[in-house]
């Protein structure tokens, strides 16, 4: 009942910072990052110093949409404004710049911290999962062990999407068989996601298939859906059905659940079933995700969805996406209109990636910033193989390294290539 809590809120005449902590917290706990920024620096402006509970708020929704430059701007607030940046607050900014981007700011903070406990350990360890980079997140997981720090759910978690990430399968199966045994934390649910996610996408889709009807916790709709998603990589359409079936039956779909089954029949080029999957989302009032990308800017973020031409700089966009695929094509790109669901003629798929909100916050990004800069991109969804093939290119043509936070892990592109080697 957010909005209730603001009209009290604004009611009040003298607000002191807890207030104004529990109203951010507010917004930033309940989707709604930016209001709790814009309160923020409202609170600035009313002369309420902000304290450690402050940071933690809106380190948080800085965090959530990829705000860099804000995160910096509050690292460096905290330190020349007598805030404590105790383990909680260095933890909530070791969480801002790995979800932000910047691994390298994030370790900063955390070799910093004198008097780690496991939260801090498990931010770290978190981040390096995340951005791909496995074999630190091992390394540092065994570091943690090895000075007597006992892991918790969250630690193994985390390790767990590490080996997924990089396809790790032997190691994340002797991680996951050895919970109990060795760390003494009966898996849950969400070890179970990470182990059919690790296994889905390495292609043992019988085995994850397996490890799912014979766990011993209750099957949630994010541990399905991660089945039914890897039965969409590797075009299982058999087993996709009935799975997607069993999540009907049992009332654990939701609009993810039909998406995933109509791409799974779209890149099978079965397009009657594309029609039956969507005249049920209809029937059913099932409302899809739009994909939406963000990038900031001079300390302003900017959103975009696919097609969008409501920016003020939109005939600038376009015009750098019209030069955008002009470079790639001339570096031998070929669109990937088999990734288009649906049944349009190949121009028409064309024209339809082209305008992907990841290309326009990329292009808004080349327009909008220095030459050489890092261009940082936050994604809702998962980015699509055509925008990943593309980033990959124009990074190399721009000479600039292009950060990407899509729904599952981060993409680094440099030089023609990406952090994530084509896995994700």
């Amino acid at each position: 009942m957010v909005r209730e809590a603001r009209v009290l809120f604004d009611g009040l005449q003298d607000k002191d910072v807890i207030c104004w902590n529990v109203m951010i917290d507010g917004y930033v706990q309940f989707g709604s990052p930016n209001e709790g920024l814009s309160l923020f620096k409202q609170m600035l402006r009313a002369k309420v110093k902000p304290n450690e509970a402050t940071m933690v708020a809106v380190l948080s929704a800085c965090a959530q949409i990829g705000a860099l430059e804000s995160g910096r701007w509050l690292h460096w607030y905290a330190e020349n404004h007598g805030i404590d940046i105790n383990v909680r607050v260095a933890t909530s900014f070791i969480d801002m710049y790995c979800k932000c981007g910047s691994l390298e700011e994030a370790r900063l903070v955390f070799e910093r911290i004198t008097h780690k406990d496991v939260v801090a350990w498990n931010s770290m360890i978190v981040g390096y999962a995340m951005h791909g980079l496995s074999d630190v997140a091992l390394q540092l997981f065994d570091e943690m062990c090895r000075l007597g720090y006992k892991p918790t759910d969250i630690t193994l978690i985390g390790v767990l999407n590490a080996c997924g990430h990089s396809g790790l399968v032997r190691e994340g199966r002797e991680i996951f068989s050895s919970m109990a045994r060795t760390y003494g934390i009966e898996p849950k649910v969400e070890h179970y996601g990470c182990m059919v996610n690790l296994l889905g996408r390495a292609g043992y889709l019988e085995e994850a298939y397996d490890l799912v009807k014979n766990m011993e916790v209750e099957q949630d709709a994010v541990l399905w859906g991660a089945l039914l998603g890897a039965c969409k990589i590797h075009g299982n359409v058999a087993l996709g059905e009935e799975i997607a079936g069993l999540m009907m039956r049992q009332n654990l779909e939701n609009s993810g659940t039909y998406v995933l089954l109509s791409n799974l029949y779209a890149k099978a080029n079965n397009w009657e079933g594309v029609a039956k999957v969507r005249t049920m989302m209809r029937d059913g009032g099932v409302e899809k995700e739009h994909g939406c990308s963000s990038i900031e800017v001079n300390n302003r973020v900017h959103e975009f969805v696919a097609g969008d031409s409501w920016h003020p700089r939109s005939n600038d966009i376009h015009m750098m996406l019209e030069k955008m695929n002009v470079w790639v094509k001339a570096q031998g790109h070929t669109p990937r209109t088999d990734t288009v669901l649906h049944d349009l003629g190949e121009e028409e798929k064309e024209k339809s990636l082209g305008v992907h909100s990841e290309k326009l916050a990329m292009a808004f990004g080349l327009i909008s910033t220095e030459p050489g800069a890092t261009i940082r991109i936050v994604k809702n969804l998962r980015v699509c193989s055509d925008c990943h093939d593309v980033m990959k290119l124009v990074s190399k043509i721009t000479r600039r390294a292009i950060v990407m936070r899509d729904r599952n892990r981060f993409h680094h592109f440099n030089n023609g290539s990406c952090s994530c080697g084509d896995y994700w």
